[in-house]
């Protein structure tokens, strides 16, 4: 492929745009907060993010969870790319282009998206939880870390580990309410991200969370997923004075409407996976009003104190 026939940065960015549009539309909304440089770099990580949960899902844009055939040859695929992408090649797939352009704009650590792709291994093969510690190490390699990479992009120094950790707190709380959201569609692709010891905890057999005699039980175990999202969206928000206005008000309008899905899971009960839980464009619209004015007094809403040493921290190094 000459120069003259490779893709510029602005139809890249055009299809990251499309990728975000189709894939999220919370996340959509909230990125038209930041300004130009950030808004399309966020597109373009998210682009890249959504290409590799996609081939280790087998889904379109998120959408219909399947089994894939060949996971050995879609992890080699993925790392093969990113690695590409990293070291700055073009690699013919927009997807992965973004990444590579993204890493190239915003110095991002390889390791950050070396972690990604670790959450993507353990999706394909077919990993489970057995206790707390592995799911919130789960949510770290799927989520948490795409926070860290996300506080990059927006401007935050590799090196400040503790605005990171904040960052990786939102990644964790929008994982968390994730999981509760989609017990149900999770069992229908073969997967479940409840630990092992709270499902033996309740005295729940194997296989059988989603059966009618269990769905009190269930709701439990969502009630504790959700209260856990909560705990680490509220430590997420105190990290936004480290942020420019625009970029903290994207951050606290994503909390907002991210953490409404795990509050709508939580009240509804037993009754969260009748019909998927979503934020309705008035509700998104209600929250990107009030996390501006939350952005401009975040300084006095969020003290900077110390981080919860309770809850679960991102590995180091």
């Amino acid at each position: 492929m000459s120069g003259m026939d490779l893709p510029s940065r602005a139809a890249i960015v055009a299809t990251a745009r499309e990728s975000i549009a189709r894939g999220s539309k919370s996340f959509s909304a909230a990125s038209r907060l930041f300004g130009r440089t950030t808004r399309e770099r966020a597109w373009l990580l998210y682009a890249w993010c959504r290409r590799c949960d996609d081939l280790a899902d087998g889904q379109d844009h998120g959408h219909a969870l399947s089994v894939v055939a060949d996971p050995a040859d879609r992890l080699a695929r993925i790392r093969a790319m990113t690695d590409a992408a990293l070291a700055g090649e073009t690699v013919g797939d927009p997807a992965f282009d973004a990444l590579r352009i993204v890493a190239a704009e915003t110095a991002l650590p390889a390791k950050f998206a070396h972690d990604l792709v670790e959450g993507f291994r353990l999706d394909l093969e077919d990993w489970r939880p057995r206790s707390e510690a592995d799911l919130y190490r789960y949510c770290y390699h799927v989520a948490g870390v795409v926070g860290c990479m996300m506080a990059v992009v927006m401007g935050v120094d590799p090196q400040d580990d503790a605005t990171l950790d904040r960052a990786c707190d939102l990644g964790m709380a929008f994982q968390l309410a994730n999981i509760a959201r989609d017990i149900e569609e999770d069992d229908r692709g073969g997967r479940c991200y409840l630990p092992d010891e709270w499902l033996v905890e309740m005295d729940v057999p194997p296989g059988q969370h989603m059966k009618p005699p269990f769905r009190h039980r269930l709701a439990v175990l969502a009630q504790r997923l959700t209260t856990q999202a909560a705990a680490f969206e509220d430590s997420a928000r105190a990290g936004t004075p480290k942020l420019p206005f625009r970029a903290s008000w994207a951050v606290l309008a994503a909390a907002g409407i991210y953490g409404d899905i795990g509050r709508a899971v939580a009240a509804r009960g037993e009754h969260a996976w009748d019909h998927r839980v979503t934020t309705s464009r008035r509700a998104k619209l209600g929250w990107i009003a009030r996390a501006g004015g939350q952005a401009l007094r975040r300084k006095k809403l969020y003290p900077p104190l110390p981080r919860d040493p309770d809850l679960w921290t991102r590995p180091r190094g």
